[in-house]
């Protein structure tokens, strides 16, 4: 199955805790989605696009069909899946850590003990690599949501993805290993990136929320200072590339403009200050082309 031969740039957006996160991003990248109650196929702001809101594991098969030429999910099923799709991006939205857990009194010295174990998950691919990689003697049991109360009575270890470890501790399980990490990506179907008119498409339209992420992580810092310290003030001044720097009126110093990453803010205000640098304004970055 193909994508809809519509023209239009078929996209999906995952349904459920990633969708708000999606939604906003695509917002801030100039694509904007009407959703209206119950309706999943919103309407799109951007001209020559359309939009269906899936269940992430849907969105996953579509694009590995063909069926969507761009969308977004967690790179933990798509590893699950095995899924051969083109990724674009990675957003760092819904960090999450797929991780093995049992309860603390299975344990001896911390590690799994050498029985015979019902290994609980729903990544049936994932978690039986686990196994085998960790040479356990283990039955691998399906689960359909809520893994983490399996144990103790229906499982001894369970495969399951946490943000914060606090499910997992109100259940009285402790990690034990971690398979991988995940985030939600940006992925694209092999059929549409072959097509060289949709492969344009899409990565103008991975441009453009890339340059959200960009901007996210930094904030434009604007600045006057004396020509006697500007060299002073720009060595401490971290940025893109070069700061922006023009003259003030009547000769009197110079502006001066930069992209600073956001972290850093803590540590380059006190040091522009304390190098002559005055008038300080700090804004939001609302995109990054780079």
């Amino acid at each position: 199955m193909n994508a809809q031969p519509t023209g239009n740039l078929c996209m999906a957006v995952p349904k459920g805790r990633m969708q708000t996160g999606v939604t906003q991003l695509l917002a801030d990248a100039g694509i904007r989605l009407d959703v209206a109650s119950r309706n999943y196929r919103p309407i799109v702001s951007a001209e020559g696009m359309e939009v269906k809101i899936l269940k992430p594991q849907a969105i996953i098969e579509m694009l590995a069909v063909g069926s969507r030429d761009v969308g977004f999910a967690g790179a933990d099923w798509v590893a699950e899946f095995e899924a051969d799709l083109v990724e674009l991006l990675d957003t760092g939205l819904d960090p999450v850590r797929l991780v093995a857990a049992a309860p603390e009194r299975l344990l001896l010295n911390g590690a799994l003990p050498r029985q015979r174990l019902v290994v609980a998950s729903e990544y049936v691919r994932l978690a039986q690599r686990w196994i085998d990689r960790r040479g356990l003697d283990a039955t691998l049991l399906r689960s359909f949501g809520a893994t983490e109360v399996l144990p103790p009575e229906d499982a001894d270890v369970i495969v399951d993805n946490t943000a914060s470890g606090a499910t997992l501790t109100a259940n009285d399980l402790r990690i034990v290993d971690e398979l991988m990490t995940s985030s939600t990506r940006l992925y694209a179907s092999k059929h549409a990136m072959a097509d060289a008119d949709k492969r344009e498409r899409i990565e103008e339209m991975a441009t453009l929320v890339q340059s959200v992420l960009t901007a996210r992580r930094r904030v434009m810092v604007e600045l006057n200072v004396g020509p006697e310290n500007l060299e002073r003030v720009i060595e401490v001044l971290p940025c893109m590339r070069e700061p922006t720097v023009s003259t003030l009126h009547a000769s009197a110093g110079y502006a001066v403009k930069a992209a600073v990453p956001r972290e850093d803010l803590p540590r380059v205000i006190p040091l522009i200050r304390a190098r002559g640098g005055t008038d300080i304004v700090v804004s939001r970055i609302e995109q990054i082309v780079v």
